[in-house]
């Protein structure tokens, strides 16, 4: 990356001045107060920002590194923790930790499977095998932590391909993993199947729930269906829930589940005391670690608890449902069967789609093989729908030309 060239003042700028130029920056940025980004942000509503940033501000100095200086935030965390794992349906023993998102959850989640693998299996040469729609946090965990990426083809329906998996989990595997859903695609993987394939081999399955954890279990409780994904599934292992998707945190806030507790001290734990400073202690791969955002999990679980929680996820479904109609109308595709929130896209002049939709102040990801749209539905979108299908049907019927792709981060 090219740096500006700036230097640090002389003498500090006046607040009023500073303030000024930060808010004329944020001005190029996405508006996802007005609902007009669909991913990245997921806004809940102005009670939860409210209740968000008065306890983010209560916890906006301390240091989460040392729970016996601030004990509230290691009570906080567990009581996070065990909250997840109560929606997950994580058995009596389990245990887990919070982290700074799902990439890290994911990416402990492959360091304890590595390392159990070389010491309960004496593996050598391990390979983490992943369906090809999982997140790349799985491929930046393996190249991090040397294991060699295996792709599970996708079947028709855009799930991960058993039987190919059945071929490609080996000895030498030392971790197997499904998305529920997947980013990509909204779809949840054959998690039953997957995870009975490494239970064969006794291999660890993790299920990435980043974007489901905080989703599943509550359309479960509205009553509807949800394939199976949880640690109700004999096989599965470790799990990531991410807080600040669906459970509405601040960033960064994820959680990782471990269906047993003792590979929690036993593999994710970093002791170290070789040096002057003392015993120094961590389960996350960063050392000092911000406050705010555990503060803000435990605040806005407590706020909305089950019932809003049910609520958020029902306006969601009702705006989705309002979308895949839409999208039928104008003859475009929906990619494979997306089960909640995430919807991607395509059909002729997609791209150019994209871009005239852009023009008119929305954001969308762009996607490809194929080429697609992708969105991810938030509870305010409920505000905007209506003006977003009707500049859809604009987009539609006159695209315009293509400016080509954009790259995406999620």
């Amino acid at each position: 990356m090219d740096l500006p060239d700036v230097s640090l003042p002389d003498r500090g700028v006046p607040r009023a001045d500073l303030f000024a130029d930060l808010r004329a920056r944020k001005t190029a940025d996405a508006d996802w107060r007005g609902g007009r980004t669909w991913s990245l942000v997921y806004p809940a509503g102005e009670d939860v920002d409210a209740v968000l940033r008065e306890a983010h501000n209560l916890y906006l100095y301390e240091n989460a590194l040392n729970p016996f200086r601030f004990p509230s935030l290691a009570d906080m965390e567990r009581e996070v923790v065990a909250m997840t794992a109560g929606l997950l349906n994580a058995p009596a023993g389990a245990s887990g930790s919070m982290t700074s998102g799902g990439t890290e959850s994911i990416m402990q989640a492959i360091r304890v499977a590595r390392d159990r693998a070389a010491a309960e299996r004496g593996v050598t040469a391990p390979t983490l095998v992943v369906p090809r729609s999982a997140h790349p946090a799985f491929a930046k965990g393996a190249k991090y932590f040397g294991l060699e990426l295996v792709h599970i083809p996708l079947a028709d329906d855009l799930r991960a391909d058993v039987t190919a998996a059945a071929d490609l989990i080996t000895d030498q595997t030392a971790l197997v993993a499904g998305s529920a859903p997947n980013y990509p695609h909204g779809v949840v993987d054959p998690i039953p199947e997957l995870a009975a394939l490494a239970a064969a081999r006794g291999i660890p399955f993790h299920t990435d729930a980043c974007v489901g954890g905080f989703l599943l279990p509550f359309m479960e409780r509205a009553g509807l269906d949800v394939p199976p994904f949880d640690f109700r599934v004999p096989g599965v292992t470790t799990m990531s829930a991410d807080m600040h998707k669906y459970g509405y945190a601040t960033k960064g806030a994820s959680v990782l589940l471990h269906r047993t507790g003792d590979h929690v001290l036993q593999y994710q734990a970093f002791l170290y005391q070789d040096w002057p400073g003392g015993l120094y202690g961590s389960l996350a791969l960063a050392g000092a670690r911000p406050a705010a955002p555990i503060a803000a999990a435990w605040t806005v679980m407590r706020y909305l608890g089950t019932d809003g929680y049910t609520h958020q996820v029902r306006r969601i479904l009702t705006t989705a449902t309002k979308i895949r109609s839409a999208l039928t109308d104008l003859d475009l595709t929906i990619l494979g069967n997306p089960v909640a929130s995430v919807i991607a896209f395509t059909g002729p002049e997609i791209m150019p789609i994209g871009d005239r939709l852009d023009d008119l102040g929305w954001h969308l990801d762009r996607q490809t093989h194929p080429d697609a749209l992708h969105l991810m539905v938030s509870p305010e979108h409920d505000r905007v729908i209506d003006t977003f299908l009707t500049d859809l049907r604009t987009a539609a019927a006159n695209p315009g030309e293509s400016r080509g792709t954009e790259a995406r981060y999620s």
